[in-house]
């Protein structure tokens, strides 16, 4: 019998390398996205188009996605923030496949991340989406704190779905649901995944590990029919709004666990295991990825 297959966006390029403070050389970011690109991912997220000033960790962004050299094969995503974002990114439109645009769940984590209500981002995102998609540019909206706000606890269900589906009907091929400071549980994100209907698009699910349910949150989402997902080598990321809020799930922890499930990812796990070495070697710092302290499972 064949195994089930598992989509993984590895997003440590963006995601993970926007967290860290001191700023990544622009030679090492590029060789780090083309080690990646040679795991065996077929998703991978380069950069983002977000101002310098706000995330000047990325300032060398548009370099970083001129210069790589990406296997044909692997579908590259940017992270676009607004319309100017995307008028930014469109003269470098061959070197990328799809564009993820983002808001958040809740009015307060929205404010303090892009300085707009829920309905303004929405109407801004609209404009996006419909300008990607006449480029030919397929379009993943992706959903912040969908699980839980720091600032606002609970965030209502009814809410996450209502802007999702608005973002299905803008033209987005693809609805990521992010947790985004760790906030979400097993028994919550199988519920809401279970009851989840948005007709035929992709569900991808975006944990993160803050407060260690990270993999047990996969488990629940793969047990409710998910199955795309999106990690960050090392462990590394976070959201650079509220305090405290660490890292993406390990793409390697995650890849470790599907295959062991019997999940097939197209991902060799020990290339992986190089890249997520390398990153912690050039940021000079052990991460808390767990397969690459303890290593993979042999079995003998």
């Amino acid at each position: 019998m064949t195994a089930e297959q598992v989509r993984i966006r590895e997003v440590g390029p963006r995601d993970g390398f926007q967290n860290e403070p001191e700023i990544i050389p622009t030679e090492d970011k590029i060789r780090l996205v083309e080690m990646l690109a040679r795991t065996g991912l077929r998703r991978l997220e380069v950069t983002s188009f977000v101002r310098p000033d706000v995330i000047p960790q990325l300032a060398d962004g548009p370099e970083v996605l001129r210069r790589a050299d990406i296997p044909d094969e692997v579908s590259v995503s940017v992270l676009i923030p607004n319309e100017k974002g995307l008028e930014n990114a469109l003269p470098l439109r061959e070197r990328f496949d799809e564009v993820n645009v983002f808001l958040s769940a809740s009015e307060t984590h929205n404010r303090k991340n892009v300085n707009r209500s829920i309905e303004e981002s929405l109407r801004g995102l609209e404009r996006v989406v419909a300008r990607a998609r006449e480029e030919g540019l397929r379009c993943e909206g992706v959903i912040s704190v969908s699980f839980g706000c720091p600032y606002e606890g609970h965030v209502p269900r009814e809410r996450v779905v209502s802007i999702a589906r608005r973002l299905v009907e803008a033209g987005c091929e693809e609805i990521a649901f992010g947790d985004t400071t760790g906030m979400a549980n097993p028994r919550q994100v199988r519920e809401f995944f279970s009851e989840l209907d948005l007709g035929d698009v992709e569900l991808t699910a975006h944990f993160h590990n803050t407060r260690g349910q990270g993999l047990a949150n996969v488990v629940a989402a793969l047990d409710a029919g998910v199955r795309s997902f999106e990690s960050s080598f090392g462990e590394l990321g976070g959201c650079p709004v509220p305090k405290g809020a660490t890292g993406n799930i390990a793409s390697e922890d995650l890849v470790s666990m599907l295959h062991e499930m019997g999940y097939e990812t197209g991902i060799d796990l020990e290339r992986l295991l190089e890249c997520a070495r390398e990153v912690q070697r050039v940021l000079g710092r052990p991460l808390g990825s767990h397969v690459l302290t303890a290593g993979p499972i042999e079995w003998h």
